[in-house]
């Protein structure tokens, strides 16, 4: 379980970095010093979020004994989903998809854990560029009703059938798919992502038509 884990946390970043250096090695980028300072300083951050996520696979491999600790602060949640998104913009570009985002929350202060909840969020934008399709669209929204902050991610990927998304916050359950030979991982993203919604004492939903899209809303309790 715990390589298994390692493995899935690292392919992202590692993947935006490979996808940096790339670029970095691109003389139009070469002769440009501000192109230069994003690329390097995407390196950087993705370096910092692998140095974060040795941590987070400890965490994980206590989930299963419930000997897990949150560090939980009073933090903006919109911008923790700020930095899910740097970690997931190069990936977008690579495959020229387009992501929209609507922060039409007014309250965003949680109690949360920075790591885990900017992990949970990161996850599951991997999960929508992850299943894709061409023309990979991607809808951030944020919206608040009383005591609760809600995310909601859409995409217009492969979908899921119902049996799917029944099973979707199984551990090592994987869906079929089909031709897409380039997913890889080991079922376990989206089981991290119920049980740091579940320990953040919120909520999650899939929805899905396939060959449609995806929708994820994510439902966290507001600070009071």
């Amino acid at each position: 379980d715990f390589i298994n884990n390692m493995t899935h946390e690292f392919k992202t970043p590692l993947a935006t970095i490979s996808l940096a250096v790339d670029a970095l090695r691109n003389n139009k980028v070469i002769e440009d010093r501000t192109r230069m300072d994003y690329f390097s300083g995407i390196i950087k951050e993705e370096n910092k979020r692998m140095n974060k996520q040795v941590e987070t696979i400890l965490q994980a491999a206590l989930l299963d004994r419930n000997e897990v600790q949150l560090n939980l602060k009073k933090l903006h949640a919109h911008e923790l989903i700020d930095s899910a998104l740097n970690n997931i913009y190069l990936q977008i570009e690579e495959k020229k998809g387009k992501i929209d985002i609507n922060y039409a929350a007014t309250k965003d202060e949680l109690m949360v854990d920075d790591v885990h909840f900017t992990n949970l969020v990161s996850n599951l934008l991997d999960n929508a560029v992850k299943y894709s399709q061409d023309n990979l669209q991607i809808k951030l929204s944020t919206y608040n009703t009383a005591n609760h902050f809600y995310i909601k991610i859409e995409d217009n990927g492969i979908g899921m059938n119902k049996e799917t998304v029944s099973r979707i916050f199984e551990k090592f359950y994987r869906a079929h798919t089909g031709n897409l030979h380039n997913v890889k991982g080991f079922g376990l993203g989206l089981s991290y992502v119920k049980t740091m919604v579940n320990a953040h004492h919120g909520s999650i939903k899939a929805e899905s038509v396939p060959g449609k899209g995806t929708i994820f809303t994510t439902s966290i309790p507001l600070f009071k």
